[in-house]
């Protein structure tokens, strides 16, 4: 687990600048993604080529058979993809660092020349203590953050099926080109078990995608309604 505790840091961060929606997707991601696959993923997986069991000694014929099979090991496309999920979330969380650090030096120049030219240009997207408003730049930002992650999520998952072409792990793959001399049959270790945690992993990245096009839903309808309210406002009676 510790080699996810840096990423697991940055994370938490963005709690704070994001929605209720965004809260409960981080929660997802590090409960049910990060922690099960720190955890016990790659204990079930282990050395996948070496449990797989082959009905021959061809030379090179089990190793073919896994490399067809799984151009890339289970485990180390789930850490790929949540790696790749959360890039946009560390992109939008360094926005906010470089406009608070930016709204806090304009702060401290206000306090300066209060009084000898008045206040010509205040902040608008935080306050003193750091908190941001999800507007302007940084509602584009945290709008466009999200759009990448659906995105990339979708990928992975389009990416998963063409890669292995099956969601439940087989029990048996049938190899018979070279360098196989005949039809060879290799045996999955532990296939119940992987598939559970394939179809886990499958049902997170699908959740994952919802809670990001509800909070796209959520963010658009908050915005048209804070714009109705303002216009209600203004116009007189």
């Amino acid at each position: 687990m510790g080699e996810w505790s840096f990423l697991s840091a940055l994370l938490d961060k963005v709690q704070s600048h994001s929605t209720v929606v965004g809260k409960v997707w981080m929660s997802v991601l590090f409960l049910f993604r990060i922690f099960i696959l720190a955890a016990g993923v790659d204990k079930i997986w282990g050395d996948e080529q070496t449990n797989m069991k082959c009905n021959t000694e061809s030379p090179g014929c089990k190793l073919a058979c896994y490399d067809r099979s799984f151009p890339i090991s289970h485990t180390r496309f789930w850490v790929l993809q949540i790696l790749f999920v959360s890039t946009p979330t560390l992109i939008y969380l360094g926005h906010v660092m470089l406009v608070i650090r930016r709204e806090n030096k304009l702060r401290g120049r206000l306090e300066q020349k209060l009084g000898k030219n008045g206040m010509i240009k205040v902040p608008k997207y935080s306050d003193e203590h750091g908190k941001v408003q999800l507007k302007g730049i940084l509602l584009f930002s945290y709008m466009l953050q999200l759009l990448s992650k659906i995105l990339l999520e979708v990928g992975f998952i389009v990416g998963q099926y063409y890669l292995y072409g099956f969601i439940l792990m087989p029990t048996v793959i049938t190899f018979d080109t070279y360098p196989c001399r005949t039809p060879v049959n290799c045996f999955i270790s532990r296939p119940t078990e992987k598939s559970i945690f394939i179809i886990f992993m499958l049902t997170m990245a699908i959740f994952s995608v919802i809670l990001n096009i509800m909070e796209m839903f959520h963010l658009m309808i908050s915005r048209m309604r804070e714009k109705k309210r303002r216009n209600s406002v203004s116009t007189p009676c």
